[in-house]
């Protein structure tokens, strides 16, 4: 194709089309100084004098008087690294339960001749819209010996009703001959979920790692009612002791408390960073199962 027919055949805009165009470009800048900035904020206000956070509040868009005193105190302190204990516990052991009973739930409610399927999928369901509420759950698990332990934070979440329905709906979009044949060759259920079905479905069990990953990092609720003791407690719950308590907590479990008062302010920063960063750096190498995992496992209308 010469360059004069692709010179003739160039669409022009017009003058709305142009205006329009920058109208964008504005309102997605101004958008991402809106979210990028607190973001900024908090960085720079974790590297910045406590004295200076407490007598000059307002915008902040660099760190004055640069010091690393509250990551040096977050990073020793016994309670955080407790708190970062606690949640990797929670995960490890939570993670695989997680994954493994909601790919069971799932291929059960997408296979088509399993006995009592219609009654278990109905009880199944029905924990996704009704529960006992909060104080039959407490009962329940003081009475299952699980207070005061962190095994109350894994085994009541160990699966999600929503998130083996995406399972469900992907499992379902294998094709049939491909499980038919498997049975043709004696393959068992278990061979066939295993060796046929989980290797097919590995982008939406991506997504749904990154679904309780995140769930169980940024949960708190249940840390503060069933757990006592502050040595249990996941980050979650430090980083909002510290936001609310104004470092109490700190200096509860602290040797000397003047150099905790010392970084009282920067400290709650330095925590959110921490915190944060984590799952900032998973979600990249999870990024590419994203989109496809979704839509591979989208919920039929």
């Amino acid at each position: 194709m010469s360059k004069k027919y692709v010179k003739s055949h160039k669409v022009k805009e017009s003058t709305g089309d142009r205006i329009f165009g920058v109208v964008n470009v504005v309102i997605l800048l101004l958008l991402c100084v809106v979210t990028l900035y607190p973001i900024w904020y908090v960085v720079c206000a974790s590297f910045t004098e406590n004295t200076y956070l407490v007598s000059h509040p307002g915008l902040l868009l660099r760190p004055h008087g640069f010091t690393l005193g509250a990551y040096k105190l977050a990073l020793t302190h016994p309670l955080l690294l407790s708190g970062y204990k606690n949640i990797l516990i929670v995960l490890c052991v939570s993670l695989p339960v997680n994954i493994l009973l909601t790919i069971l739930c799932g291929y059960f409610m997408a296979s088509k001749k399993m006995i009592f399927k219609p009654v278990i999928q109905f009880l199944i369901l029905f924990t996704m819209f009704f529960s006992g509420g909060m104080i039959p759950s407490y009962l329940n698990i003081r009475s299952l010996g699980l207070y005061n332990s962190l095994w109350a934070l894994i085994l009541p979440g160990a699966m999600s009703v929503y998130n083996a329905i995406i399972c469900r709906t992907a499992i379902e979009a294998i094709p049939d001959s491909l499980k038919e044949s498997a049975y043709i060759d004696g393959a068992t259920d278990l061979t066939i979920l295993f060796k046929i079905v989980v290797p097919l479905i590995k982008p939406t069990l991506a997504v749904l790692l990154l679904y309780y990953g995140v769930g169980h990092w940024n949960s708190w609720f249940n840390a503060s009612i069933y757990l006592k003791d502050n040595d249990k407690l996941p980050i979650q719950n430090i980083m909002r002791s510290i936001l609310i308590a104004n470092s109490n907590v700190l200096n509860s479990a602290a040797a000397d408390n003047d150099q905790v008062n010392q970084f009282a302010e920067a400290i709650k920063y330095a925590t959110i960073i921490l915190t944060t960063v984590p799952v900032m750096c998973i979600y990249p190498f999870l990024q590419k199962y994203f989109v496809k995992g979704v839509m591979i496992g989208a919920v039929k209308g």
